[in-house]
């Protein structure tokens, strides 16, 4: 099926989101929409999906005038979406969540749940997605959630698919395979827009390449484009693809983690024995497979997890068994791996999200009451100093660009006097600008003498960043290697397999 939009154009008061954009997609074609967060990508496609109205603009199908009134005229003409943030009801089985507008029924209106599991079972087999359908949403780790995502959005046999985001949680060997299953599809005769700010999946995938830049079309490229030549596009300017970075300057103190446990309510051990120490100066990154027991590792240090066992110091002063606040008042930053549901609170203002950690600060609250000049000025000076695009500081943050709400998580963390900095998934879906700008203010950090703890699934960011390299797998370390271990010995690692004599650190 043939997509075409005419002249969209979608305004928010004042903020011109999307500034009358074309755009064809051929059938069978992968077609990448390239932007930094903020360009307008996800409104553009928001509009096609028929979430939002346009102001100007109209959208064909076959040459056809479309008219969409919601979603569900959108999927009725053929249209699927698979979001950059999951829509999926998290009380739900997989199942129930595939099924969600579309149900099927037996006698007397009852739910035909069997027919569903075995949908879920039929797209996924042909896929190579393993995902069970009994499994409970809100129990899955967020890479799963994204194959359910996927999913929902084949289920419906689309003949136009959107992916918005849609590598944003998933691990290098999971986007390989959805990469796989975009061209069988295009291949079939889907059409495919793939919206992404990752250069290496588009010049990977895309049959052509559009990159929008503040809410216009500023280009076309070909996906053999240089990953400079396609940055300088997005952002308008040069971009610094490298991480410089002197050697480590190492201090004494710091965090020690001494045979750590920690198990779920169930009794199942996640972490499993683990040790290992952050010095001040430098930055320890630890990668794996996303489920080897890295996200409660980082829950552990900063007081989220409940049933932990063993020792976790930060300049000698124990954290188990402290309240989480009483963590953060030690020192602690903290940058969650899932912003929306752990770093912001969506309708909260960007000023007020700024200070989350600060609420008991005399400089922001005196006697219960907020000290609304202070907060104005330290919410636009962050705003200034991290390249926050909003349209002000009291707009909510939930309203924001996934990229920006990163942002003011960086900027709120980062603006504390800090002892420690546990930074989980530190760019997970942000643009290749905002990734130059919080890889530079996390060496920044480390250089400033704070020890560093960085938690990615990207072995690209891992390889940038880390001076020291811890592999998890199954809950327990692996191995400790130098920062520039060759990235086939780490995919070793991540298999379970310990490095060879000489390497581990």
């Amino acid at each position: 099926m043939k997509l075409e939009l005419r002249g969209i154009t979608k305004r928010f008061g004042s903020l011109v989101a999307n500034d009358h954009i074309d755009l064809v997609v051929q059938p069978g074609e992968i077609h990448a929409l390239l932007g930094e967060n903020g360009a307008g990508k996800s409104t553009l496609m928001n509009v096609l999906y028929g979430l939002y109205q346009a102001d100007e603009g109209e959208i064909l199908l076959n040459d056809e005038v479309q008219h969409f009134r919601g979603p569900g005229d959108a999927m009725n003409a053929g249209i699927g979406m698979v979001h950059q943030h999951f829509m999926l009801i998290p009380v739900f089985t997989v199942a129930e969540n595939v099924m969600l507008g579309h149900e099927d029924t037996k006698a007397l209106g009852a739910l035909d749940l069997a027919k569903a599991r075995q949908h879920v079972r039929d797209v996924a087999q042909r896929f190579g997605f393993e995902v069970d359908p009994d499994a409970v949403v809100g129990d899955l780790p967020v890479g799963v959630q994204q194959r359910v995502e996927i999913i929902k959005a084949l289920s419906r046999d689309a003949k136009v698919l959107v992916f918005d985001e849609p590598t944003a949680v998933l691990t290098p060997q999971e986007t390989d395979e959805l990469m796989a299953i975009m061209r069988q599809l295009r291949d079939e005769g889907t059409s495919i827009v793939f919206i992404t700010h990752k250069l290496r999946e588009v010049r990977e995938v895309a049959d052509r390449i559009t990159v929008i830049r503040l809410g216009k079309v500023v280009g076309e490229a070909a996906p053999t484009a240089t990953n400079a030549e396609l940055a300088s596009l997005m952002v308008g300017r040069a971009v610094e693809l490298t991480v410089h970075k002197g050697e480590p300057k190492i201090g004494e103190g710091g965090l020690t983690v001494t045979d750590l446990r920690v198990l779920t309510s169930a009794g199942a051990v996640v972490v499993d024995g683990v040790s290992l120490d952050v010095r001040p100066g430098e930055v320890l990154a630890v990668a794996g497979v996303q489920g080897n027991g890295q996200t409660e590792l980082v829950e552990a240090i900063v007081g989220l997890a409940e049933r932990v066992t063993g020792s976790i110091t930060l300049d000698g002063v124990e954290l188990v068994g402290k309240s989480v606040r009483g963590i953060l008042d030690e020192g602690v930053g903290f940058v969650p791996e899932d912003r929306t549901e752990d770093g912001l609170v969506g309708a909260f203002s960007v000023a007020e999200n700024l200070i989350l950690d600060r609420s008991g600060d005399d400089e922001f609250v005196r006697g219960g009451t907020i000290r609304r000049a202070a907060l104005d000025e330290f919410a636009k000076a962050r705003i200034a100093e991290y390249d926050i695009r909003t349209q002000g500081a009291d707009v909510p943050a939930g309203t924001l660009s996934g990229g920006n709400q990163q942002k003011v998580v960086i900027a709120r963390e980062m603006s504390r006097d800090l002892k420690l900095l546990v930074a989980a998934q530190p760019t997970r879906g942000v643009d290749v600008g905002s990734i130059e700008f919080i890889h530079t203010r996390i060496v920044e950090t480390r250089d400033a003498g704070v020890p560093v703890l960085v938690v990615s699934t990207e072995l690209d960011e891992v390889a940038a960043l880390a001076d020291r390299i811890a592999v998890m797998y199954r809950g327990a370390i692996v191995g400790i290697v130098p920062g520039d271990t060759p990235r086939d010995v780490l995919g070793l690692m991540m298999a379970g397999e310990t490095p060879g004599s000489g390497v581990a650190a």
